[in-house]
């Protein structure tokens, strides 16, 4: 594995990222690459990184696992900002960077994410046709749940309050800075919070299982605005085009990743070739890091991506 720093022309920050190697990389041939965005409130370290990248380097791929601006150990500031725009923008620049990498195909990138992230996966891919290939592992559209649960269904009323704190902090006053979870499942427990998602990430999250410096679960809510505008599948039926994969779980949670999932599969009618991989035992946070049905996922996601992208002069 190896550290680096991305810093394009453009960017007036720099993006902390890892870059995972199979394990009979030769420097001087072109492998093909894959990007892995993680989570919202999460960092490179976790899932996406040390589960899913870890799992696709040892298959034969190069990847990417990268902290989102003003998240974890990438630039940018105010921190903890979560903008939808910006968190696709950067798996462009990342691209950017991986094809100035001489070990990198450029015409073999594909794309991963999970929860948010993989609703950002499969939005950059609307756009972004160097991704030749999308996961999306428990994907969520992270504007639908801000438009509901996360505004206690009441997006204007967020709207409202999330200007008054912007101006507020215009003139001074302290940045407010929500946590998104509980600090530890007990804490979760004495307030009530039984329901699955809610508990199953507090335990992903606030415990040594995934607990990690960088993913802080945090969110600068004054700067949240333009995310309760923000569809993560608008326009898929004409723009998706490229293969895609939705990994989804049937044991239902309050932040929708079941739901999204099975809408992007229904929607996604023009990808040359759309693949729903419905798990039924398992919820989202067991797609995360749990033995069994991260497995599952990769017996689907390993020969899809090896289809789209792999083939044996690379090897």
């Amino acid at each position: 594995m190896q550290s680096v720093s991305i810093q394009n022309a453009d960017m007036a920050w720099h993006i902390a990222a890892t870059i995972q190697f199979p394990p009979n990389f030769d420097e001087a041939k072109t492998w093909p690459t894959i990007v892995s965005v993680h989570p919202f409130g999460s960092c490179k370290e976790q899932t996406a990184g040390n589960v899913y990248g870890k799992a696709l380097a040892e298959q034969g791929f190069v990847v990417i696992a990268y902290d989102a601006s003003f998240q974890g150990a990438s630039g940018g500031a105010p921190r903890w900002i979560e903008d939808p725009t910006q968190r696709v923008e950067d798996v462009s620049r990342v691209i950017d960077y991986a094809v100035t990498l001489p070990y990198v195909d450029a015409d073999r990138i594909g794309v991963i994410g999970v929860c948010g992230g993989g609703g950002y996966a499969i939005n950059a891919t609307l756009t972004e046709k160097r991704i030749k290939a999308a996961v999306s592992i428990t994907g969520v559209n992270i504007g639908r749940l801000f438009r509901e649960g996360f505004s206690e269904y009441n997006p204007l009323g967020a709207l409202e309050a999330m200007a008054a704190q912007r101006t507020a902090e215009a003139r001074g006053g302290e940045l407010q800075v929500n946590e998104l979870l509980p600090a530890s499942p007990d804490a979760a427990a004495a307030a009530g919070l039984t329901e699955r998602d809610v508990s199953e990430a507090t335990d992903y999250y606030k415990t040594p299982r995934g607990q990690s410096e960088g993913g802080a679960t945090r969110m600068l809510f004054s700067h949240a605005q333009k995310t309760l505008a923000w569809d993560a599948f608008a326009f898929a039926e004409t723009l998706l085009t490229q293969p895609v994969m939705v990994v989804v779980g049937q044991k239902v949670g309050a932040f929708g990743a079941y739901r999204d999932g099975m809408e992007i599969y229904g929607r996604a009618t023009a990808s040359v070739d759309r693949q729903l991989v419905s798990l039924q035992d398992w919820s989202h946070y067991d797609l995360y890091d749990k033995p069994e049905p991260v497995a599952l996922a990769l017996e689907k996601l390993v020969p899809f991506f090896k289809t789209h992208l792999l083939d044996t002069a690379a090897a």
